[in-house]
């Protein structure tokens, strides 16, 4: 009996000492970033044994209000090795006060500010654009997000930071798969007459998911070591 309670203590113990020692990738973003309607889930199932993932992204955030709500704060308290920070959905104009950053100012600062405190823990901050929302105007995807891309394009080259332009290459996957096809990345509507283009299901989140991961093959080797 003896025997096995130093077993079963022993277990215990390496078991932990594993969880201990993988590397903490922490997400930081809005509902696209989102275990259940984002790609956040399907990004962590590539992630390998010696990683783990902590999704602190939430619906209806953006670059201001994910300070002021505290999730920022929860993220810098996790500790991690690595930060992915994507915003811009509700930074756009229409959602308040509270949401709304310019891509010209407030929002390149709120990044800028990000990556210093990021830093200042021993955490490599990676920026990622925004996700395209699937709206078409005359066969081609409409882009509104734009400006928030760019801003943090420019933000990355600053700070010297790496950047996975999320935003140019679902607007590349979207433009060539055409309407239908990426209508099949649409999550349920509310109702039968509601149709989301901006959110994922399963099947969306793991090819955006996927191409998260190749460009992190070409912008932060470091981490992309620890994807399966």
């Amino acid at each position: 009996m003896l025997r096995r309670c130093h077993l079963l203590l022993a277990l215990c113990l390496s078991i932990s000492h594993a969880e201990e020692t993988r590397t903490r990738v922490a997400l930081a973003g809005d509902s696209t970033v989102t275990d259940k309607a984002g790609w956040g889930a399907a990004f962590a199932k590539l992630l390998g044994p010696n990683a783990e993932c902590l999704n602190f992204a939430a619906g209806g955030q953006s670059s201001k209000s994910f300070r002021d709500t505290g999730n920022w704060k929860k993220v810098i308290d996790s500790k991690p090795a690595c930060i992915l920070i994507q915003f811009g959905h509700n930074d756009m104009p229409g959602k308040g006060p509270k949401r709304e950053t310019d891509p010209a100012t407030t929002y390149p600062q709120n990044l800028t500010r990000f990556i210093e405190e990021a830093r200042a823990i021993g955490a490599k901050p990676i920026l990622v654009t925004s996700l395209a929302r699937r709206t078409f105007d005359n066969g081609k995807i409409r882009g509104e997000l734009k400006p928030w891309a760019d801003a943090a394009t420019k933000v990355a080259a600053e700070q010297q930071v790496p950047l996975v332009d999320l935003f140019t290459r679902s607007v590349e996957l979207h433009n060539k798969l055409g309407i239908a096809e990426s209508d099949t990345f649409n999550p349920p509507g509310k109702d039968a007459k509601t149709t989301d283009h901006t959110h994922l299901n399963a099947h969306g989140a793991e090819v955006i998911a996927a191409i998260i991961a190749e460009e992190l093959h070409k912008v932060a080797p470091d981490l992309a070591k620890l994807l399966k």
